[in-house]
């Protein structure tokens, strides 16, 4: 089934990227494993899949060690304990949800020197949910200006879980904010969309999205 379900949604990445006259092969499918077994993450990546999601650092760990044969680039998408920087600066490929200057600074003091610099992205609470990570969106150029400083570090672009909508168009509003906002930075650097779950994922591609994060459409409920 997981092999049947990767299939499924990746047509439906195509099918949203050429309705807003997007090239789907900029679009990359992030399989969000957390909480699933390795064997489901094996299943995936048998199917093709190579870009896995994780936001639980010793689960994540405990995965890492198990698959270590497997060619797996791992992207940490769950909020950040300042005594869990030093085992993710490690361990992943990217971080998705940097929210304070503090964790950008001690990811960066801490990730080994052989390994290439760490991709990042900022999360942005752009629905001003108090319940969420996030710096708001005004601070962004400022956090911005900072991380990128940081030696070890490679500052991609931002990540946002709006508050759930049902109606497209709701739906589409944050994106279309934070894309823009990112815009007028003026930052080619900048490249990384990281929008979009199961529920909203055709709103996310409408406004510019470069990574989803699929765990439920991919591996069922959550365990």
């Amino acid at each position: 089934m997981i092999a049947q379900n990767l299939n499924h949604i990746r047509a439906q990445i195509r099918q949203a990227a050429l309705d807003y006259k997007r090239d789907p092969a900029s679009i990359l499918l992030l399989a969000v494993s957390k909480t699933r077994p390795a064997e489901d993450i094996v299943a995936a990546y048998q199917a093709g899949q190579r870009h896995f999601g994780e936001s639980y650092c010793q689960e994540a760990l405990k995965k890492q060690q198990e698959l270590g044969a497997f060619n797996i680039s791992w992207h940490f998408i769950g909020p950040i304990q300042s005594n869990k920087t030093k085992a993710l600066a490690a361990h992943f490929d990217w971080i998705h949800s940097v929210d304070t200057l503090k964790i950008a600074q001690r990811l960066s003091e801490q990730r080994p020197s052989a390994l290439a610099p760490l991709n990042v992205c900022l999360q942005v609470n752009i629905s001003g949910e108090a319940s969420k990570s996030g710096i708001a969106l005004d601070e962004l150029p400022q956090m911005c200006r900072l991380v990128a400083e940081l030696p070890n570090l490679k500052l991609r672009g931002v990540m946002a879980i709006p508050a759930p909508r049902e109606d497209f168009e709701q739906q589409r509003e944050p994106y279309k904010v934070l894309y823009q906002a990112v815009a007028k930075l003026d930052n080619p650097e900048l490249d990384t969309f990281s929008f979009g779950m199961t529920g909203d994922l055709k709103a996310a591609i409408a406004e510019g999205s470069t990574i989803v994060r699929i765990g439920t459409a991919l591996f069922g409920a959550r365990m």
